[in-house]
């Protein structure tokens, strides 16, 4: 009798062992994907990573909290366009067992973020910059690109010169990789004279000196990238200074996006843009984009948006085929790698380099018929565009 009781309550207690095990491991099974979101949400920049954080919680809310299906979780940090406070933050989410990365919108900080990241055999998913050395040679298989190469907008912004008519050119960019894959994008493709070539301050605010080089150079136009605060002062003292009206500037178009547009009125009047978007591209899902991203936080969407809501699409297609566990990282990369989703700018897939193939566009600001300015397209530029960097990408198995 004793034996039996012994059995009977080792039975249950196993049982209840067993259904206390089979509850936790459900509840594992149903904790969301955390998503290690690092962005740059203060300085005079920190527009860009609101507008980027925005357009990604977007995506998730229309998803029911879910991309691909997959129940999410947003950890977001403020790196202050600082480089270390940007890897102390990878660092520390790393620890915890993030798996999965987005949120960085310039270049220099991603370069610190990026090695911690794949190094630990995490997955990096870029929704802004993409900087020419991992797209060649530091490529690497758990990294991607959702946004475009950083010289794409540049050499579709030769291209626009050259059929522009532009004969003599003076460029002008920050001092940092983004902007020195900005110049050398831009001669890739102008086939006219290069008259000079002036790096500025990353954090500058007072070009006068600049701008006054390039009223004794009189060129036909200027080519300029400046992203953000930065290119807001930049466009509003080259207005001020009268330049607008004798020398056009051409730009990419996150140097003249919709926040921006607003910041610096009239002073953008006029000018051309070159990228992979527009506000107002006709095709249904942009538009659909722009509505519910109007009708959520009140204002336009900028390109940075866009792209933060494609790239929560991609990382959705990578969470789908592997039900959200990261640790299947071949079947991650291959849906990445191939990705099924309806890009908001139209033509979507990946090189071998995982940098996107797609479109571009030449935009011109004008007056619509409210009396507001936008970008408006005036045609494609590029189809089917690649990267010059793919060929120098050995991509690791």
């Amino acid at each position: 009798m004793i034996k039996k009781q012994k059995l009977g309550g080792i039975a249950a207690a196993l049982s209840v062992a067993l259904g206390a095990a089979f509850s936790m491991g459900a509840a594992r099974a149903a904790d969301p994907v955390k998503i290690g979101f690092i962005a740059t949400l203060s300085t005079p920049a920190g527009y860009i990573g609101e507008d980027e954080r925005d357009a990604f919680n977007l995506a998730i809310k229309q998803g029911g909290g879910t991309l691909g299906g997959v129940p999410v979780q947003l950890v977001i940090e403020d790196d202050g366009l600082k480089p270390a406070n940007a890897k102390q933050a990878a660092d520390r989410l790393l620890q915890s067992g993030v798996k999965l990365y987005t949120g960085v919108n310039f270049s220099n900080v991603l370069a610190a973020v990026v090695p911690s990241v794949v190094k630990s055999g995490a997955f990096y998913v870029s929704l802004n910059p993409g900087p020419s050395n991992f797209a060649g040679e530091k490529c690497d298989p758990n990294y991607f690109v959702a946004s475009y190469q950083n010289d794409a907008f540049h050499t579709a912004g030769g291209v626009a010169a050259n059929e522009l008519g532009y004969k003599r050119v003076v460029l002008l960019a920050p001092n940092y990789q983004a902007g020195r894959d900005a110049i050398e994008g831009f001669k890739r493709t102008y086939k006219g004279e290069v008259v000079a070539e002036i790096y500025t301050k990353l954090d500058q605010s007072d070009f006068s000196v600049e701008l006054a080089r390039v009223r004794s150079l009189a060129p036909e136009a200027i080519y300029q990238f400046h992203p953000g605060g930065t290119g807001i002062n930049f466009v509003k003292q080259y207005a001020a200074a009268g330049l607008n009206k004798s020398i056009p500037m051409l730009m990419p178009s996150f140097s003249m996006d919709a926040r921006m547009i607003q910041a610096t009125g009239d002073a953008s009047l006029g000018s051309y843009t070159t990228g992979i978007w527009s506000q107002d591209f006709d095709n249904p899902p942009s538009q659909a984009f722009v509505k519910a991203f109007k009708e959520a936080y009140g204002r336009m969407p900028t390109d940075y948006a866009m792209q933060a809501y494609d790239t929560a699409q991609l990382i959705g297609v990578g969470l789908k085929a592997t039900g959200g566990d990261l640790s299947k990282a071949d079947a991650f990369r291959a849906a990445l790698r191939k990705p099924d989703f309806t890009s908001l700018r139209g033509k979507f897939s990946m090189n071998t380099n995982q940098h996107p193939i797609q479109d571009l566009y030449l935009m011109r600001i004008e007056k619509d018929s409210t009396g507001g300015l936008a970008p408006h397209l005036v045609r494609k530029l590029v189809s089917d565009d690649k990267d010059a960097y793919a060929q120098f990408c050995k991509m690791p198995s």
